[in-house]
């Protein structure tokens, strides 16, 4: 990927030493660094499932690349729209250089992933596979278009059902996961291949994977996620735990989490008192639950498609760890 990152001329050499600030290559200078930069969980889907269904996953390469650059031109976007001015402890693109050039930057990265995906037939990969990974990444384009709308969406809204919520993080979390999953499976295996199942099982462990980081908003522990605590308390998130307590509490004709969240100001008495009313209403329990309902279900599903192999123990290892982590 860093190949893909090098400027081909001085001129517009700051566009692509941002984005290789974004990524954690560079420092505010644009100086060479090396700084936390995600999970990189996307790429590992990716070249883990080429291999699980008795692919080369070094053929997969590119496209482990593009999926990373959308998921990055994502965040980059999303900062923008989230107004969030800190990511892995450095100040956002828009806080650093501004919204304009953000935007700039995070649409020069969707074009790059598209670079990236192209390269597959230099790889070696069929015409036609190509061509169907390339609507795979343009479909999961638009649901993440789609989920962030909703998420932006639910900001002004009173009230947010469950299934919207399930809704909003399918497109906005789970589809390039499992977009991800299932075009490695592509590369690896071909049209002919499982990549149904492995597009089902990447969704599952999208929406586990979301859930847990919802819980991880309110629970987790601040040195470790990077976070305030209770993040997701304090800017009034409509997040899964939040949701489903709201409505436990309005089956019993009670109000007290909305009527908390409902305030101009929260104070750290109001954050303990609506993580106290969540605890009760099951909102944790049952967050927990879901995750590893959806978990259990991804793992099943990638049991059934393909035969045992250190990359399939690999790609189970990896869900579990997603599904337990604290960041």
């Amino acid at each position: 990927m860093r190949g893909l990152l090098e400027a081909p001329s001085p001129a517009v050499e700051p566009l692509y030493g941002v984005m290789r600030y974004h990524l954690g290559w560079a420092d505010r200078d644009l100086r060479p660094v090396s700084a936390p930069a995600g999970k990189r969980v996307r790429p590992l889907f990716c070249l883990l499932s080429c291999q699980a269904v008795g692919g080369d996953w070094q053929r997969a390469v590119p496209l482990a690349a593009g999926l990373e650059l959308i998921h990055n031109f994502s965040l980059i976007h999303d900062d923008i729209e989230d107004m969030s001015a800190v990511r892995h402890h450095r100040p956002t693109v828009w806080a650093e250089w501004g919204v304009p050039q953000a935007i700039n930057t995070g649409d020069a990265m969707f074009a790059l992933a598209r670079v990236a995906v192209h390269r597959l037939a230099a790889a070696g990969v069929p015409a036609e596979v190509v061509l169907a990974v390339l609507q795979r990444l343009e479909e999961t384009s638009l649901a993440l278009c789609r989920g962030q709308y909703l998420d932006m969406a639910f900001e002004s809204q009173p009230e947010v059902s469950l299934d919207s919520y399930m809704e909003m993080i399918e497109g906005k979390t789970a589809a390039l996961l499992a977009c991800a999953a299932e075009t490695g499976a592509l590369v690896g295996g071909g049209l002919a291949g499982p990549h149904a199942a492995f597009h089902s099982f990447g969704r599952d462990l999208g929406l586990a994977f979301q859930i847990v980081d919802d819980i991880l908003g309110i629970w987790g522990d601040p040195a470790v996620t990077g976070k305030p605590a209770a993040d997701d308390i304090r800017s009034r998130k409509k997040s899964f735990p939040i949701l489903y307590a709201m409505e436990v509490q309005a089956s019993h004709g009670e109000s007290q989490l909305r009527s908390l969240l409902a305030q101009p100001a929260l104070s750290d008495a109001d954050v303990a008192a609506a993580i106290r009313a969540i605890e009760r209403a099951g909102g944790r329990e049952r967050a927990h639950a879901l995750a590893h309902e959806h978990t259990a279900r991804a793992l099943a599903t990638l049991e059934e498609a393909v035969a045992p192999s250190p990359a399939r123990e690999a790609l189970c290892d990896l869900a579990l760890m997603l599904a337990g982590r604290e960041h």
